[in-house]
């Protein structure tokens, strides 16, 4: 491999030709080689936003020269486009400000950009970092890529969800079925009552998580260093959040507290904990479904899912729920991000939080993976969910807990009794009832009736 020599405030450093970055990423791409996850491309998009918005608010304000702004929104531009995607290899085990990270972006911007122009025109730290520490810049990716992601990917997903469920809904409508509680007979409910249930905890959780975006609309730029905005000039602040609401179409505003937003992740991990309550209840529909559809013969056995693939490599024939397993292992996933996010949101010592990289990266995922999974499990499950009338039928007539349309007839106590003689003699319930004597056949045929218990 061919090196160039790069320098930079701590010497002289051999980087690969043919690429983009310079010294500090070369060094931080040397002294972090800690195990497989790199910087999401998500958050470098973000960067890219950041620093063309950023380059735009220094010319507004007589700080940038025009000819550089258009070059760095130029590279901007390419990288948001994914022409430079290899050009950022940094690990997310680094400075926990993520300082490097932002070094590998103004590198490169810098150097694409003068090779676009012909020569040094720019340079990664006066000209693209201007007006920025990466103690405001890390921050304000984050809070970018965060509330980008969850719109365009999770939101999405999620509503597509919703209506398959109330397409379901509609289908089913009429078909009654024992209800279950403590994984015991219950009283009857129609199996669309059963899906609304799944379909109200979507639209709660989808409600929840448009509610927590708000505290990441809010941006750190402009707090620099520890959050005094050193070198930052008047109204650059206000003038980047502008320039970022105009890139992204959505509305972003300065952090009112900008040693908050420099020191704390609270935004974040609120934020996450709407994800984790809909991993929570995804994990629980997932679950039902796989319990219903249980069997074919030997479990409940109520509803018919798609059979996608062999489920044994020693069991001919056997099928098994890989989609509800697959979504409860993601959920499983996001609420352990959950607890690395709030931990790292603990450590945010005096000025500045630390732990940025890992906590970015852990939330991304989770937004990755619930927004992949919703549309995995809707397409190869959920869309083909059909209702096994016949065993819903039966399940249902077989149930003791129809007993409790008795009651205001013949009482608590013996409605119970009616019930444990109907289980303990194996009989039905209107034979138990007829034999205690607590109503004769034809009275019985007139309070029985299971279509009016839901």
């Amino acid at each position: 491999m061919e090196y160039r020599m790069e320098r930079d405030s701590m010497g002289e450093v051999r980087v690969p030709v043919g690429v983009y970055w310079g010294a500090q990423t070369q060094r931080s791409f040397e002294n972090f080689k800690i195990s497989t996850e790199k910087i999401p491309l998500e958050i470098i998009y973000a960067f890219a936003i950041l620093k063309k918005a950023v380059a735009q608010a220094n010319l507004r304000l007589g700080k940038l020269h025009e000819r550089k702004c258009a070059l760095i929104g130029e590279v901007c531009d390419e990288i948001l486009a994914g022409k430079l995607d290899d050009q950022f290899p940094l690990a997310v085990w680094q400075t926990g400000s993520g300082t490097q990270s932002n070094m590998n972006v103004n590198e490169v911007i810098a150097n694409r950009g003068n090779e676009i122009a012909g020569e040094p025109v720019l340079h990664p730290n006066d000209h693209v970092n201007m007006s920025q520490s990466s103690n405001d810049t890390f921050p304000t990716a984050m809070h970018i890529a965060a509330t980008l992601e969850t719109k365009k990917q999770l939101l999405p997903a999620l509503q597509r969800m919703i209506d398959e469920l109330m397409r379901l809904e509609e289908e089913n409508k009429g078909i009654i079925k024992t209800g279950r509680t403590h994984l015991q007979d219950a009283t009857p409910i129609t199996f669309s009552q059963e899906i609304s249930g799944w379909r109200n905890m979507l639209e709660k959780a989808k409600a929840m998580i448009e509610i927590s975006l708000t505290g990441l609309q809010e941006l750190a730029l402009g707090g620099t260093a520890v959050g005094t905005g050193l070198n930052a000039p008047k109204g650059f602040a206000e003038a980047a959040a502008e320039e970022v609401s105009k890139l992204t179409g959505e509305r972003f505003i300065t952090a009112e507290n900008k040693f908050h937003a420099l020191t704390a992740k609270d935004e974040l991990v609120f934020a996450h904990g709407a994800l984790k309550a809909l991993a929570a209840n995804i994990m629980k529909i997932a679950n039902d479904v796989r319990w219903l559809a249980s069997g074919p013969r030997c479990g409940l056995g109520e509803i018919f899912i798609p059979e996608n693939e062999p489920g044994s490599s020693i069991m001919p024939g056997k099928v098994n729920p890989t989609q509800c397993e697959a979504m409860t292992m993601a959920a499983v996933q996001v609420m352990a991000n959950d607890t690395a996010i709030g931990i790292c949101a603990s450590q945010g010592n005096f000025e500045l939080n630390v732990y940025m990289p890992v906590c970015i990266y852990n939330f991304l995922q989770s937004v990755r993976l619930l927004a992949d999974g919703l549309d995995s499990f809707r397409i190869h499950c959920v869309s083909g969910i059909q209702a096994n009338k016949e065993k819903m039928d039966e399940n249902l007539h077989r149930s003791l807990m129809l007993v409790t349309c008795l009651n205001p007839h013949i009482g608590y106590e013996n409605a119970a009794k009616t019930a444990k003689k109907a289980y303990h003699d194996n009989i039905s319930l209107k034979e138990a009832c007829v034999a205690l004597e607590f109503l004769t056949e034809e009275e019985f045929d007139e309070v029985f009736r299971p279509e009016n218990m839901v």
